[in-house]
């Protein structure tokens, strides 16, 4: 992949990354108020802004070094955010057609990250 491809490239998850916390934050408006579902809202919450947060801060990076200690971190919060959304629904908390696609979401969302991750590291 070319420099400027790779860019691009870069720029297309990071928008997929701003579109997911989005949903995780309106999500978060749609979790039940129990016990159960406040564990799940807070922590799905934080760990799916936290990933982009992270990107973010990976494409700012003044190293390869720090680029892929803060992917890393995204990979991290992806993987935590798909665990959450996996017990939300497992729960029966939530199961509307809304999560089951953020979490399919997140699923790839980790793969393309871990994916990235592994291609850093090669530098």
């Amino acid at each position: 992949m070319d420099e400027q491809s790779w860019l691009e490239y870069k720029i297309k998850i990071r928008e997929r990354l701003r579109n997911f916390s989005l949903n995780i934050l309106e999500l978060s408006e749609m979790i039940p108020d129990t016990k159960k579902g406040k564990i799940i809202n807070y922590q799905l919450t934080k760990s799916g802004t936290s990933q982009y947060a992270n990107y973010r801060a990976a494409l700012r990076g003044r190293s390869k070094k720090e680029f892929y200690s803060k992917l890393s971190i995204s990979v991290e919060e992806a993987d935590e955010s798909e665990l959450w959304l996996d017990l939300l629904i497992s729960s029966k908390l939530l199961t509307n057609d809304f999560v089951i696609n953020l979490h399919a979401e997140s699923l790839e969302l980790c793969k393309i990250l871990s994916n990235m991750r592994k291609n850093a590291s090669k530098d």
